[in-house]
């Protein structure tokens, strides 16, 4: 083979895989970009319901789920039966059937993270307050073992030890980049878990899901978290 030929067998190889390398680079995902493509689909989303499953310590609790953004969430519980979490915005109202007992929480302007970390507000303070990496890749792997469920597992560290979680798996379904499982281990090293499926975005939920009407019979308890003037 000649010079020339040599030259051109060489040109057009460096062509082919400068083209090889660009396309890669363009299918390259971070972690970091993953995620702002999961907070991008949630900014999209003006409700949604869902099954959510909630592991905490040795203790499960299952019912229904209700979002509506930017800040209304409700659950109705089937295990414990009838207890019920609403937040309107600004009323958090718990009612645990087991006590008779209903608590309210008024949350002030300054006290408002996103009503779920499964909504577009509270992704948003995840990408704010913590660092995101894969657990094991970009690949979807399975959402446990044995599952045949694939989703993409993001690792979520902290970036101040004034967060309530050390670390946070979020565990997203690839092709719709919504949130199928949310674990979150404490300070103090316990896990809580959710899991959500059966999900459904922008049904038209009114606002009217999110008014809750406690039992007579069951006593109040205000301000059970903090003093709204704290």
């Amino acid at each position: 083979m000649n010079a020339g030929k040599l030259r051109s067998v060489f040109f057009l190889f460096f062509l082919i895989c400068a083209g090889f390398w660009r396309a890669a680079a363009q299918e390259i995902v971070t972690a970091e970009r993953f995620l702002e493509s999961v907070s991008e689909r949630y900014g999209g989303i003006k409700d949604y319901e869902a099954r959510i499953a909630i592991r905490s310590g040795n203790t499960d609790m299952y019912g229904a789920v209700s979002h509506l953004a930017p800040s209304f969430l409700r659950i109705d519980f089937t295990t414990p039966a009838e207890q019920v979490i609403v937040f309107d915005g600004e009323l958090l109202t718990v009612y645990l059937p087991e006590y008779r007992a209903v608590l309210n929480q008024v949350v002030g302007a300054g006290r408002r993270p996103g009503a779920s970390l499964a909504s577009a507000q509270g992704l948003v303070l995840l990408r704010r307050n913590y660092v995101s990496s894969f657990v094991t890749g970009p690949e979807p792997v399975p959402l446990e073992e044995g599952s045949g469920e694939a989703v993409v597992k993001l690792r979520l560290a902290r970036r101040s030890i004034s967060e309530g979680f050390r670390e946070i798996i979020l565990s997203v379904d690839p092709a719709t980049r919504l949130i199928r499982r949310i674990e979150g281990r404490t300070i103090a090293d316990s896990l809580v878990r959710f899991d959500f499926s059966q999900i459904r975005t922008n049904q038209g939920i009114p606002e009217g899901r999110f008014l809750y009407d406690s039992p007579a019979s069951a006593n109040l308890y205000n301000n059970f978290l903090f003093r709204d003037t704290d």
